[in-house]
């Protein structure tokens, strides 16, 4: 039985044959140019009978514009489909850029071929410009989008990144601080941290909060330190942090995952929340709401972030100029049961 052929694909020749008219006239309609009315509803009439696509490629190569943005993420395959904000943040970068008529390409880098076959995606022209989370000092892919020039938008801001790019993101610092004194308002004393991601600004941020709303009271001794904001990581955070002090009535957690870990392992020790132990996370993910007793949590504005970031990018293929600084989004506190 022999293999049904492919559909020859319409061209503008078909089109004008069907029309009784130029290739220049029908170029002209599809371009948006001016021809008379009669001319036009002929050509209208020829593309519907032909059944004639638009070569988007083609056009896209003429114009050096590919209408296309990468959405980069600089974390482990498996943080990517664990983590709810990643993907709210996703989703808020992928409405804007769809209202705008591009496509979203999302590219996940969590090792050192990954960052290779990126780089070198990146260099190829098949993308406009690029958002990028969860940005680390001195990453290639960062250096690669500085020497391509390649409209960008960070979110978050690492300190020694390329400050002529853009960010948008929130104040970690702050956010860490007033969770941390919430704990304190509410009568817990010794206070510990299962702290995330120390490689990067959102992990030594949180930190910093952390410390500055304790003072005196912070132990170096009270912070397990883990690597991502996954919910195994909270798990073995907080058995690091009741090994080291049985006595720990209160519990910092980088992200919402996390704290539902940590929840986990107050559980298996025999402690109860928030009565022997008040917990607090950060995000206000559906991780929050999934927990038992809910979380206390900080509410990160996720799919905004998303969409500021896309924007920043569209701006800057618009040939605006967004300012290097940042835009930092508001982050209120959401009281629920587990502290």
């Amino acid at each position: 039985m022999s293999r049904p052929q492919p559909q020859k694909r319409a061209t503008v020749h078909d089109i004008a044959a069907a029309a009784g008219v130029s290739r220049g006239t029908v170029s002209r309609v599809l371009n948006g140019g001016y021809v008379s009315a009669e001319a036009r509803a002929a050509i209208e009439a020829a593309i519907t009978e032909v059944g004639y696509v638009p070569n988007n490629a083609a056009r896209a190569l003429k114009m050096r514009r590919s209408q296309a943005v990468a959405f980069v993420t600089l974390e482990p395959h498996s943080l990517f489909l664990d983590d709810p904000n990643i993907g709210s943040i996703m989703l808020g970068a992928n409405a804007a850029l769809s209202l705008a008529d591009h496509q979203m390409v999302s590219l996940v880098v969590e090792s050192s071929r990954d960052t290779e076959r990126v780089a070198r995606y990146l260099s190829g022209g098949f993308v406009d410009g690029a958002i990028v989370v969860s940005a680390r000092t001195q990453d290639p892919i960062i250096k690669v989008i500085s020497d391509l020039s390649l409209p960008a938008a960070f979110v978050g801001h690492p300190p020694e990144l390329d400050r002529t790019i853009p960010f948008v993101g929130i104040d970690n610092v702050g956010s860490a601080r007033a969770i941390t004194e919430h704990l304190l308002t509410g009568g817990r004393r010794r206070i510990g941290m299962i702290a995330a991601a120390l490689d990067r600004d959102s992990g030594i941020d949180r930190l910093a909060g952390f410390r500055a709303a304790l003072g005196p009271l912070f132990d170096e001794e009270m912070v397990a330190d883990v690597p991502h904001y996954d919910y195994g990581s909270g798990v073995k955070g907080m058995r690091e942090l009741l090994e080291r002090d049985r006595s720990v009535d209160g519990v910092f957690a980088a992200s919402d995952a996390i704290a539902a870990g940590a929840l986990e392992a107050l559980r298996e020790a025999g402690r109860s929340v928030p009565g022997d132990v008040g917990v607090v996370g950060f995000d206000d993910s559906t991780w929050a709401v999934r927990c038992q007793p809910q979380l206390t949590t900080v509410h990160q504005p996720a799919k905004e972030i998303g969409s500021c970031a896309a924007q920043l990018v569209l701006r800057q293929l618009r040939g605006e100029h967004p300012d290097p600084g940042g835009q930092l989004l508001p982050t209120p506190l959401v009281l629920r049961d587990s502290a």
